[in-house]
């Protein structure tokens, strides 16, 4: 009887040991499958990349947009790019698998009302990225999508909340393209002041960036949004939000003109809440595009 007690006992045990280590062993796979998307989304990224040099982000692409090549400054009347750049950080991060938005829940809360979520702290390799991480990640309670495009701008009247604010942005991403050969930096004398400034350097890849946007809405047109690649459509959402989309079309034909500008308005006529709720899309993107045109 004490043998039959003991072997019972130890295959009890030896079930135990099993179902604890199956479970580890998928709590573990999980986790990497985590890691792995998160992996794939930055390989998808390089992938469309021409190179490591040249590959650049969205703060960035709208940032060059909205530079004057020769100046090397932005129009000092245009008063969006400030919080469209914070908006270009969160959807930046949102594309390479950082945040999400939190569920809807079953009174499905509009986009505007849902948190933003750190989905992997990771680092990106971006000072920026990641200091604009580091600030969600941290923020308890989590704020949504507006609240963030503020505060990481500074506009708040909160004196407890102005250390988010994210400071020399452009000159930060203006450097950043001086370091991949984009821009050169120069000085520049305005009677009462010197400025820097970071004229063109590399027109190849500018007009590389021109040429994509052109042909997003022109010869690569698809009439879908949700056919269209995910970085496109956010750089053309982005851009205009900026007020720089229509640098890009400065040089098109009127007839061109005309077209790509009425494609453009066919975006942004879009219902975000009703686009979010397609499949296969990145709810966050319509969040800020929402944030924008409210």
């Amino acid at each position: 009887m004490s043998t039959l007690t003991q072997r019972t006992s130890g295959l009890v045990q030896r079930r135990t040991e099993a179902i604890r280590s199956a479970a580890a062993a998928e709590k573990e796979k999980e986790s990497g499958g985590e890691e792995d998307e998160v992996r794939r989304g930055e390989e998808e990224d390089d992938d469309k990349g021409d190179s490591k040099e040249t590959r650049l982000t969205l703060m960035e692409e709208v940032l060059l947009l909205g530079l004057k090549d020769r100046e090397g400054y932005t129009s000092f009347w245009n008063d969006c790019i400030s919080s469209g750049l914070r908006g270009c950080m969160l959807v930046e991060l949102a594309l390479r698998g950082r945040l999400q938005l939190e569920a809807s829940g079953v009174r499905r809360k509009s986009l505007l009302a849902r948190k933003v979520i750190c989905k992997s702290d990771a680092p990106t390799g971006d000072v920026l990225l990641d200091e604009a991480l580091k600030h969600i990640k941290e923020t308890q309670p989590p704020e949504n999508v507006q609240s963030w495009i503020e505060l990481l701008s500074g506009e708040t009247w909160n004196p407890l909340k102005l250390h988010y604010q994210l400071r020399n942005v452009r000159e930060r991403l203006a450097k950043n393209l001086v370091e991949k050969g984009v821009l050169t930096t120069e000085k520049q004398n305005f009677l009462l002041f010197d400025m820097t400034t970071h004229p063109l350097t590399n027109s190849t890849i500018k007009q590389r960036l021109v040429k994509k946007v052109q042909d997003s809405v022109l010869e690569k047109w698809v009439n879908d949004p949700h056919r269209m690649d995910k970085r496109v459509l956010a750089l053309i959402l982005l851009a205009h939000s900026s007020d720089v989309l229509e640098n890009a079309f400065a040089p098109l034909q009127d007839e061109q003109y005309d077209l790509a500008m009425k494609r453009v308005h066919t975006l942004l006529e879009l219902e975000p809440e009703k686009e979010s709720a397609k499949p296969n899309v990145n709810e966050l993107m319509w969040a800020v595009v929402a944030a924008f045109t409210k």
